[in-house]
């Protein structure tokens, strides 16, 4: 059933399982600092992995680091993508994420006591209009570090077996 699918067609099946995941723990209403979190990486890492030993099944023994770290590109890259485009979507839908960080940041404001409450009000808004581009541009460094790392990782693994 899974024989013969591109590495970016795993990409493709490992990020809309973590979607999938990320919704259900979501929904679950499991605090967002609930350790289950980490099963989402985890699946990022088994996709990478699985795209990386399937295609160690069909190399052989001259097959480079590069070629593996290829195919474990294709599909960390689609990962990455398919999470921007979910965080992105689940948050424009949900914008009580950001006022409830606008709550925090004034708080956070008011404890240092540094700022005047017209600064505290200006600060927290400023933040809000750049609460999506925060959280998109920490998904895609994010994504892309951890994809890259297990991409190498994985790729040596395999490309130093033969």
């Amino acid at each position: 059933m899974f024989k013969n699918i591109s590495a970016t067609r795993k990409g493709l099946i490992t990020g809309v399982l973590m979607v999938a995941l990320s919704l259900v723990l979501y929904y679950s209403k499991l605090p967002l600092d609930s350790p289950f979190q980490y099963i989402i990486y985890v699946l990022y890492a088994a996709g990478i992995t699985w795209t990386v030993y399937d295609f160690s099944l069909t190399a052989d023994g001259n097959t480079k680091f590069g070629a593996y770290f290829t195919q474990a590109f294709k599909c960390f890259i689609v990962v990455t993508l398919l999470m921007v485009a979910f965080t992105f979507i689940f948050n424009k839908l949900h914008p009580e994420f950001r006022d409830q960080m606008a709550v925090e940041y004034k708080k956070e404001l008011l404890k240092k006591g540094s700022s005047t409450p017209a600064e505290v009000e200006a600060g927290a808004e400023k933040m809000k209009s750049f609460y999506i581009v925060m959280l998109v541009s920490g998904t895609v460094f994010g994504y892309l570090i951890i994809g890259a790392i297990v991409s190498l990782l994985t790729s040596l693994l395999f490309s130093r077996r033969k």
